[in-house]
């Protein structure tokens, strides 16, 4: 993947992704996000989040119809590619790397 850099709303909406699994689609998105941040998220932050997701290849999506008890109207699902998992797993160890050692100076002891 190279020099790609996680924003850190994008690095937040793939983790949801991978969360909701076979459900991720803009409303459990939104849901996931505020549920894990405690922040309130705008679904048109989602919606374009997952769109440049999509075009660096981070993402995949396809519209599958909802299930009849839900109105059966075709909603977009998404999920996160194999490049996009690359990206997090290697975002991941750029950031526990950072991490290392801080123990004390943010109990205040540094």
């Amino acid at each position: 993947m190279g020099k790609e850099i996680l924003g850190e709303f994008e690095h937040q909406l793939l983790l949801a992704t991978l969360r909701v699994g076979a459900d991720a689609y803009s409303v459990t998105l939104v849901t996931e996000l505020e549920e894990r941040t405690g922040r309130e998220v705008a679904p048109a932050a989602v919606y374009i989040a997952l769109k440049r997701l999509e075009q660096k290849g981070l993402a995949a999506s396809e519209l599958r119809a909802a299930p009849p008890e839900e109105g059966g109207r075709e909603r977009r699902y998404y999920r996160v590619t194999p490049a996009g998992r690359d990206l997090l797993l290697e975002t991941r160890r750029r950031l526990e790397r950072l991490w290392d050692g801080l123990g004390d100076a943010l109990e205040g002891g540094g």
